[in-house]
């Protein structure tokens, strides 16, 4: 934390507003970060410098090499640790899921090839193939992209065009783009960095198509990076953010790979054609999908942190009219409008953090399950970080935007960090898995459990509450915790009771199950989001229950309260009174150094308006007193004649 910066140098507004705080703000850090060790180990992991010139004032071609060198830096400074991961339990290994975090967050172009490359070779290659090609992606040997979505399909999978013959002759595989719309779109590294890509196709073998696999594809020459005949590859084109993530399209003109290429731990081909199918396939799938979906949800809830302490800490710098004609300014972190705002985005972002770091637990429990061949809880794993990826994503750009808005125009600034982040989160709202559809899937388990249940069958243990009731039955309100809880998650099941007799009315009239389903959809994403909250609160409650009972009083107290504000916020009876003087030590028990803010308005100092002035000196446009252009168009327009 920056506290040990003299108080001569910190906005007295701010620290007038951290001398309120009358809690241990590093046991609340602790709290966030999940213990002591972990963040001391966060503390070393997030050494970003800072760069002297803004990013925005550089080129693409700059942004990109700068992105890179940085990604370079980081990745040599973990290799070692790196090199310790082996077999299916490394994707639960903490050194991946930092790493992989650490490249989220500096939006690398190595961001896929530790989020989706290495747990995909992780996931679904064999121990033979694993021992070939995991060492050298781990040592960085070979750069990584992961690429599925296409031009003309991304959640459809099944309507992938990109296709994967198989020639036994030669024991090759064949890939190939035949229409414009197959070509692989979006695979973050693979403009310009990657030299290896995973590459989901249509295996066809023996004349049949057998569906969807992932291939191991070499893609650029390792020693010139050209890409090979056969291979077109380059940059997708500008983004509304990610411009450092080098997403890429790709492109196959028939090129050949060998047949070990197929990654064959779900499922083989045999050098004569033969398709071989290991069972539960499907299942088996689920690990490297929910690796990243875990990974968005801390990611949610670490850029809403940022947000919220850029503005809570500029809002306690800003003063902003004269209600009384005698008296100062009055800072616009004290009116309840602001407050109102930003209550419950801090609220938000530790929620989601504790939600994420539970999901990692469950992840990790369900891999060690995995190990010992049984794979029954992988469903409700894949709709929870399903509907959990959705909702913390949505919520955190929402809460984002909120933030800047909170800021008024400054908020506008690019040197607030604020428009960058919500750049950032927007479009977190999308890949991996778009909103809607995510939902959806979560649906899909919710009316099959509500159907099992009624059959008498047992519910797994995030649907326990189904059995306490649905539509038919109402619960009485109570203000306590579990009180709130409780009303949510009636309502989920309420929800998931009338999705599902809908469906059966509607098959009744003779329609069939899918049409009958595509009726309901508005009403099942909606059921999909009450259960998720329903989810999000009773974690959140649990957690901090949990993590406080050895904390001091005011600690737990205020931790509390902050759990009151969310669940109150989510019943409709928003309040925020009780956490009025408590807002700056929350925001600063995120411990966010300004280097990972990298924002004029959020910094420790509180310093605003020098660092406006400073940021706005560092432009390109001030470099000189004149620009060209004067000289060259607005001069010579003056003296034109008409």
């Amino acid at each position: 934390m920056d506290a040990e910066k003299t108080r001569a140098e910190v906005n007295p507004d701010l620290m007038g507003e951290r001398l309120k705080c009358n809690f241990n703000i590093e046991e609340v850090t602790y709290i966030i970060d999940g213990g002591r060790d972990k963040t001391l180990q966060r503390k070393q992991d997030s050494g970003a410098s800072e760069d002297s010139v803004p990013e925005e004032c550089l080129n693409l071609k700059e942004r990109y090499e700068n992105a890179v060198r940085k990604s370079c830096v980081y990745a040599n400074i973990v290799k070692n640790e790196l090199l310790e991961i082996t077999g299916l339990e490394a994707l639960g290994t903490p050194v991946l899921r930092r790493t992989a975090d650490a490249f989220f967050k500096e939006v690398s172009p190595f961001m896929l090839h530790l989020g989706m490359f290495v747990p995909t070779i992780i996931g679904q290659c064999t121990p033979e193939q694993q021992a070939k090609w995991l060492p050298r992606a781990l040592e960085m040997q070979i750069i990584g992209a992961y690429a599925q979505t296409e031009l003309g399909h991304g959640t459809f999978i099944r309507g992938l065009e990109t296709t994967a013959i198989y020639d036994a002759d030669t024991e090759e595989f064949v890939l190939h783009s035949p229409t414009l719309t197959s070509s692989k779109w979006w695979a973050g590294g693979l403009g310009n960095t990657a030299n290896h890509c995973i590459v989901v196709a249509q295996l066809y073998t023996k004349g049949q198509c057998q569906g969807t696999h992932p291939f191991i594809v070499p893609i650029r020459d390792l020693d010139t990076h050209e890409p090979f005949p056969g291979v077109k590859v380059g940059d997708v084109g500008l983004r509304m953010g990610f411009n450092t993530a080098d997403n890429g399209f790709l492109r196959f003109d028939n090129y050949r790979i060998p047949r070990e290429n197929l990654m064959m731990k779900n499922a083989k081909v045999l050098k004569d054609g033969t398709y071989v199918k290991v069972a539960r396939h499907g299942k088996l799938t689920y690990g490297t999908m929910v690796f990243v979906r875990v990974t968005l949800v801390r990611e949610a809830a670490f850029n809403l942190a940022k947000a919220v302490t850029i503005a809570v800490r500029y809002s306690a710098v800003r003063r902003q009219s004269q209600p009384k004609p005698d008296e100062p300014e009055p800072q616009i972190i004290d009116y309840p409008t602001q407050q109102h705002k930003l209550f419950i985005c801090i609220a938000t972002a530790h929620a989601l953090e504790l939600t994420g770091a539970w999901l990692w637990r469950t992840f990790e429990a369900v891999l060690a399950d995995m190990r010992g061949g049984n794979t029954d809880s992988l469903p409700e794993l894949h709709a929870l970080s399903s509907c959990l990826k959705a909702i913390s994503t949505s919520d955190s750009a929402a809460y984002i935007e909120q933030c800047r808005f909170a800021c008024g125009g400054h908020g506008y600034m690019l040197s607030s960090n604020l428009p960058l982040l919500y750049s950032f989160v927007t479009a977190t709202r999308t890949y991996e898995g778009d909103y809607t559809v995510l939902l959806l899937q979560t649906a899909r388990f919710l009316v099959k459990a509500w159907e099992q249940m009624e059959s008498g069958n047992p519910l797994t243990p995030t649907l326990a509450y189904l059995a306490l009731g649905g539509a038919k039955q109402k619960v009485p309100w109570s203000a306590t915790a579990e009180g709130i809880i409780r009303s949510l998650q009636a309502v989920a099941a309420g929800k998931i009771s009338s999705c599902s007799d809908n469906i059966k009315h509607l098959m009744k009239t003779g329609m069939c199950f899918e049409d009958a389903w595509q009726r309901t959809t508005v009403r099942l994403v909606r059921a999909a989001e009450c259960h998720c909250r329903a989810v999000i609160c009773h974690t959140y409650w649990s957690e901090v229950k949990l993590l406080t009972a050895s904390c001091s009083e005011n600690v737990r107290i205020v931790m509390e309260q902050l759990v009151h504000l969310y669940l109150v916020f989510w019943a409709l009876e928003m309040t925020g009174d009780p956490l009025e003087v408590y807002h700056m030590g929350l925001v600063d028990a995120f411990d966010l150094r300004d280097e990972i803010l990298q924002s004029t308005l959020g910094a420790y100092d509180g310093r605003v308006y020098e660092r406006l002035m400073a940021e706005a000196l560092k432009s390109p446009l001030n470099d000189a007193p004149v620009q060209a252009s004067f000289h060259k168009y607005i001069k010579p327009l003056a003296k034109a004649k008409l």
